[in-house]
């Protein structure tokens, strides 16, 4: 078997890659290594999925592994990923199971795997689950089988949960959320009515069928349409398993994960709860935010592409605020993964305290134009090549500090993206236009 998980769990086609029995064989693996690691004690693991129809059998499937293996299991039904987590902490699990393909079309499906805590497993712990996939099972029998128990209390923990962070209650405040028609669609509203905002939902009637389908943080065209017909303070769009979040201010213009990040990051350096003055983002950042931070004494620490990334060096750290352009913020004083009902909340409380609008807040980061152009069919182990090296350096020194370049290698697919960020959006792409020729010419497959 080729590697199977990814960087954010086993992910593919719905009962096409990612079958019940596939699903079976990797809840049993997980508890034969989660049961080696409990020293015979009896495992604990807890289960949510997002709304996608295919989740359903794919839990069954997941529980009936865990359960033939001893372990017993908690089925939380659905639930934001964060929730997940938070309850794998909460209840004193041994593992976590989320059945979500997050922001992909329905169709996908995914199943990610938390550890004690509710953190992502590292890659050595992957590695012995894939392994335990292909060896010989010791089931138990009898009385020793695992028990499956639905868990009533799964909305109210995770909703007092967020509740819990807030210091001031939000009234006053008349938002949209936008829920993807996913994970989030019960528990969103409550939490963001339950903390005193004004809440106006949308994509809250899930299907089955219908996650992200032209709603939530990937098409954020109805949440600035309903921000604006209802003269809403913010909008706010989750994806598929809400552990993202993107905004849009009152005038309907988009605010990116890039300036959720500045303005928290600020709000928490003006209340001297920002560790260390450092903000985790990830190389794919703009040069906006890099300004921004610099102007408020702000350290940025920057990681490889990934949420797990910007996790890994949080924990590191022990810093307080890190994320992706994309919209998954980690507040690490409150969770251990991206939450974007927990973002939301924490930029409306971030308004109530400054006093601002959230385009007040988020113009701090002045944007600039960003170009991406994917190169395919040529050797990306290679990007160290000279004379790419020096084309890249020659465009670096004209745009000084307007702008950067970023050569980057894919890591699926045999191509290297290059990214350019400059003053204007027509010379940033003359620019990747540029190096993307250097690319192909220097780095072209025998």
């Amino acid at each position: 078997m080729g590697r199977l998980f990814g960087t954010d769990g086993v992910r593919g086609l719905a009962n096409g890659d990612l079958t019940a029995d596939l699903a079976l064989r990797l809840g049993e693996a997980a508890a034969s290594v989660l049961v080696d690691a409990t020293d015979g004690r009896r495992p604990l693991a807890v289960v949510g999925r997002d709304t996608r129809i295919s989740g359903q059998f794919l839990e069954h499937a997941v529980v009936a592994g865990l359960a033939s293996a001893g372990v017993d299991v908690l089925r939380l039904r659905v639930v934001p990923t964060p929730g997940v987590a938070y309850l794998t902490d909460h209840l004193d699990a041994d593992l976590g199971v989320v059945i979500s393909a997050s922001h992909n079309p329905m169709p996908d499906n995914g199943i990610k795997l938390l550890g004690r805590g509710g953190r992502k497993l590292d890659d050595a712990l992957e590695q012995r689950i894939e392994a335990a996939m292909e060896a010989a099972v010791a089931r138990p029998t009898g009385g020793d089988v695992g028990r499956v128990t639905p868990y009533a209390s799964t909305l109210t923990d995770y909703v007092e949960h967020l509740l819990g962070t807030l210091g001031e209650p939000l009234d006053g405040l008349t938002v949209v959320l936008d829920c993807a028609h996913g994970a989030a669609h019960e528990a969103g509203p409550a939490a963001l009515a339950a903390a005193g905002a004004k809440v106006i939902a949308i994509g809250d009637r899930p299907d089955g069928l219908n996650i992200n389908d032209g709603c939530g943080s990937t098409h954020l065209a109805p949440l600035r349409q309903a921000v604006l017909e209802h003269g809403a303070d913010a909008g706010f769009a989750v994806d598929g398993d809400a552990d993202r979040c993107l905004a849009v201010d009152h005038t309907g213009q988009v605010v990116d994960g890039d300036q959720i990040l500045a303005l928290l990051a600020v709000g928490l350096h003006e209340t001297g709860r920002l560790v260390d003055d450092t903000l985790v983002v990830t190389v794919m950042s703009n040069l906006g935010l890099h300004h921004a931070m610099r102007e408020a004494g702000i350290t940025l620490a920057q990681t490889a592409v990934g949420d797990r990334y910007v996790l890994e060096a949080m924990h590191a750290g022990g810093y307080s605020i890190g994320g992706e352009q994309s919209g998954h913020v980690i507040l690490s004083r409150h969770a251990t993964t991206g939450d974007g009902l927990l973002t939301a909340l924490h930029v409306m409380a971030e308004m109530k305290r400054s006093g601002r609008s959230l385009r007040g807040l988020a113009s701090r980061v002045k944007r600039l134009p960003q170009v991406l152009v994917n190169v395919p069919g040529v050797d990306k182990t290679r990007t160290d090549d000279p004379e790419l090296l020096g084309a890249v350096s020659a465009e670096e020194a004209r745009l000084g500090d307007n702008g950067r370049v970023l050569l980057r290698p894919s890591g699926t697919e045999p191509l290297v993206r290059v990214m350019v960020e400059a003053a204007t959006q027509d010379e940033a792409q003359a620019i990747a236009d540029r190096l993307a020729d250097v690319v192909r010419a220097r780095l072209a497959l025998a």
